[in-house]
């Protein structure tokens, strides 16, 4: 089946296979952990009860992301030490203590606070439940700002300098977190983990819609999704601009991989929407192009020159067929939550959020589209920084392990197996339980009695006051 990849391909592809499969649980997570922060706070300003429902519902969701989260990474960085090992000698020392502050200040913020949160509520009281709940938020978000630290460094290495060894060492830590791409790419990555919990939160919330328009939690989270859309898919676009022009400076050659450019254009460069990349021919087939605007939003003049993949030596260009598709397919759908969210803004507007069903549907189409936009931005970003680990500095080529290719192969194959049992199950009792009505279940981690109303007559309130008040603790 692989026989004719060499170690380095059947390398690389191990690592993406791999990755692929991690980066969409911490990208739910970051985003789940702050909505459940802001639910808790909700739940303790209002005493809604449908606050309190939704918290329960979504935390055993949580509960299942971070775990799949946490087995998926460890699996991962286990490639650093094997078919990596190059690659972590000379960048070690770098990378080493970044990967550590991690651990050490994030992950065991999360870890420590996690089962408070879980299961705490009637143990420690409201408020330090809450503090829990918003240190896990807090150590998701700390945890990404480590990790994209790291890979920013090697998007575009500061701070460094090279000793007898060929090891890159530190020399200014400040440079090194804070390099050159860090805040944009920081920023982009929080808001499409925001962007696509709001997505899968406004699917499940649409499925139920569906169901029953009545359905108090399922109206309070669909509406909360469709908001969430409405103000942070805009900022998203706006990030990306901010992070292509950041990208058009510093690597400029993924850029052009990116825009599709492989001729110059010294007197303004097209924006080229689709078409068939040519790589053996070096041009674009097919294209449906805009005169032009490509100069116009990176350069902002129409007739800005843009260097293209023809100053560029061969061996130095990045894939160009996979960072133009993988591009066009973030952006694409970058726009299409935008649509989506315009759309609930307008059905808000006329009183019909909650019955549109063609929204509601839309909604749930759209549930997954956080996740493929999260990972053709991680290709847009990885691949477009080939064939180097540290761009500009260490080469792919020279990053690898003394390996064979058949021993690579036997692990991916073996990688591919249990993943899709092991992630595949979780994912199909993620579903499950995203299938069941917030208000027709008890998902078992317990902050104590729940009563919303569709369980039974005799758990609702008798009189308007019993509302605000505290629920009794379990005995």
């Amino acid at each position: 089946m692989f026989d004719s990849f060499t170690a380095e391909t059947l390398a690389r592809m191990q690592f993406a296979f791999t990755v692929s499969f991690h980066i969409v649980f911490p990208a739910f997570s970051i985003g789940l952990a702050s909505y459940l922060a802001v639910l808790n706070g909700l739940w303790l300003g209002t005493r809604n009860k449908t606050y309190l429902t939704l918290f329960t519902y979504w935390k055993k969701l949580f509960a299942v992301v971070f775990g799949m989260g946490v087995v998926s990474g460890i699996v991962m960085s286990y490639q650093f030490g094997t078919n990596w090992s190059v690659f972590s000698d000379k960048t070690g020392p770098i990378l080493g203590p970044l990967m550590a502050y991690e651990v050490l200040s994030a992950f065991f913020l999360e870890a420590g606070f996690l089962g408070i949160m879980l299961f705490g509520r009637e143990r420690v009281g409201d408020k330090l439940h809450m503090f829990a709940t918003a240190m896990v938020a807090f150590g998701t978000l700390m945890s990404a700002t480590w990790i994209l630290s790291v890979n920013s460094w090697m998007q575009t290495p500061a701070g460094y300098g090279i000793n007898d060894l060929g090891q890159f060492v530190p020399e200014n830590w400040w440079l090194i977190v804070f390099n050159p791409s860090f805040p944009y790419r920081l920023l982009h990555m929080v808001l499409a983990a925001y962007l696509t919990t709001a997505l899968v939160v406004g699917g499940v919330g649409g499925l139920h819609l569906l169901r029953n328009q009545d359905d108090a939690p399922a109206r309070k989270m669909f509406s909360m999704a469709m908001w969430m859309l409405v103000f942070v898919a805009p900022l998203q676009i706006l990030a990306g601009d901010m992070h292509g022009l950041n990208t058009l400076e510093h690597q400029p050659v993924k850029v052009m991989a990116m825009e599709g450019h492989y001729d110059s254009h010294p007197d303004g460069a097209p924006l080229i929407l689709f078409g068939i990349p040519n790589p053996e021919e070096k041009r674009i087939d097919y294209a449906v192009e805009i005169p032009k605007l490509s100069s116009l939003i990176l350069k902002h003049e129409w007739y800005a020159p843009l260097a293209g993949l023809d100053t560029v030596p061969d061996q130095d260009e990045p894939p160009v067929v996979i960072v133009f598709w993988s591009f066009r397919i973030m952006v694409g759908l970058g726009f299409a939550m935008l649509g989506l969210g315009l759309w609930s803004l307008w059905r808000r507007r006329r009183g019909r959020l909650f019955v549109d069903r063609w929204l509601h549907r839309a909604a749930i189409a759209m549930g997954p589209m956080g996740f493929v936009a999260v990972l053709a931005g991680w290709v847009t970003t990885e691949v477009g920084r080939q064939p180097f680990t540290v761009y500009g500095l260490l080469r792919t080529s020279d990053s690898l392990a003394p390996i064979a290719a058949p021993a690579v192969a036997a692990s991916l194959i073996a990688f591919i197996v249990v993943y899709f049992f092991v992630f595949g199950a979780g994912t199909f009792y993620l579903l499950r339980m995203m299938n069941k009505s917030a208000s027709t279940q008890h998902l078992g981690l317990s902050d104590g009695p729940i009563r919303t109303a569709g369980i039974t007559p005799i758990e609702q309130p008798h009189h308007k006051s019993q509302v605000t008040e505290k629920e009794p603790r379990d005995v």
